[in-house]
């Protein structure tokens, strides 16, 4: 297999086409891209803006350019000498009419040929929670009307621009009303010709007769309320309110999104039919690598993925989405590279906030944020509301799958055993999908159970439930409780941590990130060093990533907030002054004052964040609209006083009446004071960025970039993220000549990244197989410098990067300079004593033990250093 040396990851649709991306190559291929790495690009419901929610898996989007587009694309890749990795969607697909194979089981239900596709319990009609009210108040309000098809050929039910087709079986009692003649041909083609429904149908509508009479009879049929309630009940689904999807629902969907339905890719001829186009582009030679989204989700991931590899042979690079608990590895056994690289973000976490620092931001977030400052508190609450609530009816089912097991337990004993388990489970999932779990799964479940008796009253049920998991207990029903445990285990950890406690527990936003654990304390160097060891053993292929389209903030913004631990007791000082600086914007409603403390303390570092380093007035405008909208996301993701589900106007109201009045133009004191205060953190996070980025380029794992962040990315949460990049002024940046001192920051994070790709394209084996070296610092600023070695076969880089620089660099520098760094040196062991040359300016490096910082750091900002 060749392994990819660097990746781009490209989000497709908001504009991006595959014409648009194939002008990209020329600037990717200078800029040292080996692989494009694209978001789903098979067809996805109308509007779509990211893709997941596809509707054809086996046809190229026609809004991003079709097949032809594609092609194109792949060829100037090819010419170029790089490859394509393709973002595949295993998991679920859109529950959506444009859907074909949806569309055929709203038809003919479970007689459907794709009833089989989706992941449905039949024994009930399809609950569809589409409706904005209940079905009786819609069908009131005249919401609720019959159409005629025209794209299909078929009768349906309109639900505003939604038309759900309807069983053929209910066209008889439908012409009948209708008593027209094209209504009664179609309903006799609806019994004869079921093979062939929807051309017979068109053939019927469009041969002849009047179908403004039709329509125009449709209409009048529509006001018959008792008749449109009498023909929803022959139909194969039920329309609901879209609330009951959280309680009940007769389908797997994806997290909470009932318009996601899960697919039975564990069924051979559903794979097949899922991956009959990429699998056809594998075997073309287009496609030269796959990334499988939400892997977890799946049935049987191991079954999967194995299917899946001998599908598309062993040449094809592939890396999963998945988030590594504290402690957790990838499975051995998987035939996969990694995974898609949240765990680096996490060791990133370890080297950047300082552990000091945060005990002292700790201290000023508990004194305003009450009980939202307890973490572990803060996971159990969240978890148990996605248990109990937001996933109430996947957790019913499994609970009525074991009482039908064990019959002679109490179900509300077998409820508690089963939320409880769900509540303190370590890692998002297990894998058990037959026979003993693995080692590393018995332990998880282990202490998962030590944890959970300790809580219930009556153990029993917890002990069948736990004989359940570990597969101890034989039949259908056993293996399905197994399965749809482990599903259902990976969504209520992800929704409870990354979109609940992220937006509740707001101590440091930069430790609030996909895979990390904001109440965790730094190790610092040790920790980083440790854990790049881990990743070199264990998944040196894996994608590192800093930003992902699922990433909580860009990049860069994370960067900088890291800053905020070395500068607790500034920027704690200065909430304080900003509060009541604008306290003034505060609103007191019957259930309190809005916003509380605990989101305004949030609000000033999500703004701290994204807060431009010129700060232009004109910019005013555009910032205000993406904060605003940043903290109406924020707050109903914490689902304390508004939610997605439950709004609260009034808060929300307040909420964002602040959020516009910190940029309010009236407001200059408060902007002053803001833009001042911000000013060390500014010029610190600027270092952290380049550090960051250089230890991607070099350490254990692929680097990826994600569109736009070779230049800084200060986005916040999507959709803030999706805005369009201005590659017109990165390859302008790209393209200056010039030493590194002159460059503006930004267009410095790109020379660095260009230098590191290249150097990782003329020596791939170093940084694919090369040993992870940690090298000792030492001086009075030893604390500040991160330094290690890759290693392989006489060959080598040593990397130095800087660390808590808060308050040590002058205005516009990115460099504490010679002064600073005093005695610091790093020890070099023998094998790496040569000649050497620093590659940002060419700077010679003497022979020797040691090198020295002030040296190599007096006037730039990061160190590379390989063998002349």
């Amino acid at each position: 297999m060749t392994f990819p040396t660097a990746t781009y990851r490209i989000q497709f649709r908001n504009g991006m086409t595959f014409d648009r991306a194939r002008g990209l190559i020329p600037y990717l291929k200078t800029l040292g891209i080996s692989h494009l790495y694209a978001s789903p690009i098979f067809t996805a419901v109308s509007g779509s803006t990211h893709g997941y929610d596809v509707t054809d898996a086996n046809e190229i989007d026609p809004a991003l350019g079709g097949r032809a587009g594609f092609d194109r694309l792949t060829e100037r890749l090819a010419t170029a000498g790089m490859g394509l990795i393709l973002d595949i969607v295993p998991n679920h697909m859109a529950a959506s009419p444009e859907n074909g194979w949806w569309r055929d089981v709203l038809t003919f239900g479970r007689q459907s040929a794709y009833a089989g596709h989706f992941d449905i319990d039949w024994r009930e009609p399809l609950t569809l929670p589409q409706l904005g009210q209940h079905f009786e108040e819609a069908l009131a309000a005249g919401e609720l009307r019959l159409v005629l098809d025209e794209t299909h050929g078929n009768f349906a039910l309109a639900y505003f621009q939604t038309l759900l087709p309807l069983n053929p079986s209910s066209y008889g009692a439908l012409a009948n009303r209708l008593d027209d003649p094209v209504a009664m041909r179609m309903a006799e083609a609806a019994v004869t010709s079921s093979a062939d429904f929807a051309r017979a149908l068109r053939d019927i509508l469009f041969e002849g007769g009047d179908r403004a009479i039709l329509r125009q009879k449709l209409e009048d049929v529509s006001s018959d309320h008792e008749f449109l309630r009498s023909l929803h009940e022959e139909q194969h689904w039920r329309l609901s309110h879209w609330k009951e999807g959280a309680r009940h629902l007769s389908y797997r969907r994806f997290f909470e999104v009932t318009g996601l339905v899960g697919t039975r890719v564990e069924d051979p001829p559903v794979f097949q039919d899922l991956h009959r186009l990429v699998l056809e582009l594998v075997r073309q030679g287009k496609v030269q690598g796959l990334r499988i989204d939400h892997v977890d989700g799946l049935a049987e991931p191991k079954a999967y993925l194995d299917r899946l590899r001998a599908a598309v042979g062993a040449d094809i690079y592939i890396v999963v989405e998945k988030i590594l608990g504290a402690g957790e590895v990838l499975p051995e056994s998987w035939p996969v590279a990694g995974t898609t690289g949240y765990e680096f973000i996490a060791a990133l976490n370890e080297l950047f906030i300082d552990a000091g620092g945060l005990r002292l931001l700790d201290d000023a977030y508990r004194g305003l944020a009450g009980e939202a400052a307890d973490p572990e508190e803060g996971r159990r609450l969240a978890r148990q509301q996605m248990v109990e609530r937001n996933f109430a009816g996947e957790t019913s089912r499994l609970v009525a799958i074991a009482t039908s097991i064990f019959p002679d337990l109490n179900s509300a004993e077998i409820a508690a055993a089963v939320g409880a388990l769900l509540i303190a489970s370590p890692v998002y999932r297990t894998y058990g999908d037959g026979g003993p779990l693995s080692w590393q799964d018995s332990a998880v479940l282990a202490v998962t159970a030590s944890q959970v008796m300790a809580e219930l009253d009556d153990r029993r049920a917890l002990d069948h439930v736990l004989k359940l998991l570990e597969g101890k207990i034989d039949g259908d029903a056993a293996h399905e409780f197994r399965i749809r445990f482990q599903q259902l285990s990976g969504p209520v950890m992800a929704k409870a941590m990354e979109d609940t406690l992220f937006y509740r527990y707001n101590r440091l936003l930069a430790a609030n990130e996909v895979g990390s654990e904001p109440g965790k304390p730094p190790e610092g160097p040790d920790g980083f060093h440790r854990r790049m060891a881990e990743r070199a053993r264990l998944q040196p292929h894996g994608l590192s990533a800093t930003a992902t389209h699922d990433t909580k903030r860009g990049e860069d913004a994370r960067a900088r907030l890291y800053a905020l631990s070395e500068g607790a007791d500034v920027f704690a000082q200065a909430v304080a002054r900003w509060r009541e600086m604008n306290r003034p914007w505060l609103q007191d409603l019957p259930n309190g004052v809005a916003p509380e403390p605990n989101t305004e303390w949030m609000l000033y570092q999500a703004l701290a964040g994204v807060w431009p380093e010129d700060f232009d007035r004109g910019q005013m405008e555009e910032l205000r609209d993406r904060f605003t909208g940043y903290a109406i996301k924020a707050v109903r993701e914490a689902k304390l006083r508004t939610a997605w589900t439950e709004q609260d106007n009034a808060y929300e109201e307040a909420v964002t009446s602040y959020a516009a009045a910190l940029l309010s133009p009236d407001n200059d004191a408060f902007l002053e004071d803001f833009e001042r205060v911000l000013q060390p953190f500014i010029a610190a996070g600027y270092v952290n960025s380049l550090s960051q980025t250089l230890l991607k380029l070099t350490a254990p794992g692929i680097p990826d970039i994600f569109q736009g962040a070779e230049g800084f990315d200060f986005s916040l949460v999507d959709p803030d993220n999706r805005r369009s990049v201005d590659h017109q002024q990165l390859t302008a940046w790209l393209d200056e000549a010039g030493p590194i001192a002159k460059l503006q920051a930004a267009a410095l994070k790109q020379r660095i990244i260009g230098i590191g790709l290249q150097l990782r394209r003329r020596q791939p084996a170093l940084f694919s197989k090369g040993d992870y070296l940690p090298l000792k610092v030492t001086g009075s600023r030893r604390d500040h410098l991160l330094a290690f070695a890759r290693v392989q076969d006489g060959d080598f880089a040593i990397v130095a990067a800087p660390r808590l620089m808060f308050g040590w660099l002058d205005p516009g520098v990115l460099f504490a300079g010679p002064e600073f760094w005093e005695d610091t040196t790093i020890a070099v062991p023998s094998p790496l004593h040569g000649l050497k040359a620093d590659l940002l300016i060419g700077k010679t490096i003497e022979p020797g033990g040691s090198i020295s910082v002030s040296a190599l750091l007096g006037s730039q900002p990061v160190g590379l250093i390989s063998p002349i």
